[in-house]
């Protein structure tokens, strides 16, 4: 019965377990606070990633659907759009492709959103244009319908601290990226 007592009698935390406690609780703040500086150079990443998953997806449809497709950049608006090429020219209004979380369900980007952290596009030129278009076999073409390779090309996204380059290459359609700027 006595143990039973004593058992009861300590139910509370030593102050040497507290301090503890809070010791471990500082160290994690010291670690976690500055990395919370650093999360929109992670959000303006997550853009230029978005945008070389968007690339990518739209050189491998045109391939598995044997048909071309575009990926149309609108620096004024600071977005993007994914295109069905079904002629010899573009129509956004028609030709956009399905994506069940764009605006009207259509594939569109738009990098105002917060989760991009103030990313910009900027500095687009695709064969002295804003649109890359590949061919039914994902390969970069000059304009819609047309056998003639693309030159390649590039863009850039822009960030509050940095700025990145991604480049497309010529027949291939690979795409690359590079930091152009740092903090």
């Amino acid at each position: 019965m006595a143990q039973h007592q004593h058992e009861q009698a300590r139910r509370g935390y030593t102050l040497i377990e507290i301090l503890i406690v809070i010791t471990v609780m500082g160290i994690a703040a010291a670690l976690v606070i500055p990395s919370l500086g650093q999360t929109h150079v992670l959000r303006v990443q997550a853009a230029v990633r978005t945008i070389i998953s968007d690339i990518t997806y739209a050189q491998y449809d045109a391939l598995a659907y044997q048909s071309g497709r575009a990926v149309v950049f609108d620096a004024g608006t600071n977005s993007y759009s994914l295109l069905e090429v079904t002629g010899l020219t573009l129509d956004p209004a028609n030709d956009t492709l399905y994506s069940p979380s764009g605006p009207g369900q259509q594939f569109i980007v738009m990098l105002d959103d917060p989760r991009y952290g103030g990313a910009v596009i900027q500095n687009v030129n695709f064969d002295g244009d804003s649109t890359l278009i590949f061919d039914e076999i994902g390969g970069p073409v000059t304009a819609p319908g047309s056998d003639v390779l693309s030159s390649g090309g590039s863009l850039e996204v822009a960030g509050p601290t940095s700025t990145w380059r991604i480049d497309i290459a010529a027949f291939s359609g690979k795409v690359t990226v590079t930091e152009v700027t740092a903090p």
